[in-house]
């Protein structure tokens, strides 16, 4: 749900975020919204580079992976607790504080969630276009 704002902005940013609405193709106020939850999480998970799917950006450290990916590695180890983060981080050469500190996962599972299952069905249809590729070449 959405309801009216009004905000006084400058004259050079509102011309800004003109230019930069018509570049990406949405609206001002589409744009503003945006970049507001963007800087909104940006400050509520310091390090995370959150879901950003307007702009077809994904979630990420700032300096790192996809968040998808270490939440898929984390699931994916048979590890528990802080063995399971260590295990991840030495196989993924992240510090351990970045493994750990996925906060923003809990704020934004579906965002995360999607690429993962994305990912999963895309290497099921690789496995079998291989396995269909080694029926042909090999029977």
């Amino acid at each position: 749900m959405s309801r009216p704002t009004s905000f006084r902005l400058p004259d050079d940013l509102l011309e800004q975020l003109d230019q930069a609405a018509d570049a990406s193709g949405m609206s001002v106020t589409a744009l503003v919204a945006t970049l507001a939850k963007e800087d909104i999480n940006t400050r509520r998970f310091p390090g995370d580079d959150l879901p950003r799917r307007a702009q077809g950006r994904r979630a990420g450290l700032v300096a790192g992976p996809d968040i998808w990916e270490i939440i898929r590695a984390v699931s994916a180890t048979k590890d528990s607790g802080e063995k399971r983060l260590r295990s991840v981080a030495d196989t993924t050469g992240l510090p351990i504080s970045q493994v750990s500190s996925r906060r923003g996962y809990a704020a934004h599972p579906a965002e995360i969630d999607e690429p993962i299952k994305a990912d999963k069905r895309e290497a099921e249809r690789v496995c079998q276009l291989i396995t269909r590729r080694e029926r042909l070449l090999f029977s």
